[in-house]
């Protein structure tokens, strides 16, 4: 069964930019390194044209991936989220009880995520810890060194 991912509109353009390159680019200059190995002489012994085969195989692989990827894709309409509660796309301001830090998280798909950005995965433990909390909660939520409890100041679109 295939896994539907929500995107932002920016996040689905980004996703067929680089498919397109794939297919568009990458693919035509495989098969010339193949065309190239093979004008070197006897394949059973050519490692060039091995390589260039494999190398081909798995650019066919994560092009087919991606294009499933694509299909279960789902844009994310923002004007219809609720925003009394985490859900995707949402911007939670969190204060961390054990230090005192306030931090500022927007959830995202994982092909998004981006934490210099702000941009957490909602399949990363501390994403799935806020899904579905509302202002005022605290998320206790499982990290490997332990249980971390963050309070929930500010949910925004």
């Amino acid at each position: 069964m295939s896994k539907v991912s929500y995107y932002t509109p920016e996040g689905l353009k980004n996703l067929k930019e680089e498919l397109d390159y794939l297919r568009d680019i990458e693919r035509p200059k495989a098969s010339q390194a193949i065309g190239e190995a093979r004008d070197k002489g006897d394949l059973s012994e050519n490692a060039e044209y091995d390589a260039a085969k494999e190398a081909q195989g798995l650019l066919e692989m994560k092009i087919s991936k991606m294009e499933e990827t694509l299909s279960n894709a789902r844009l994310i309409d923002e004007s219809q989220l609720d925003t009394s509660k985490v859900l995707v796309l949402s911007t939670v301001k969190l204060k961390n009880q054990t230090n005192g830090m306030e931090m500022k998280y927007t959830l995202v798909a994982e092909s998004e995520a981006d934490l210099k950005s702000g941009k957490i995965s909602v399949n990363s433990p501390i994403g799935k810890g806020l899904l579905g909390k509302t202002v005022g909660d605290v998320a206790e939520i499982k990290v490997p060194n332990g249980t971390m409890k963050f309070d929930i100041l500010e949910i925004t679109r």
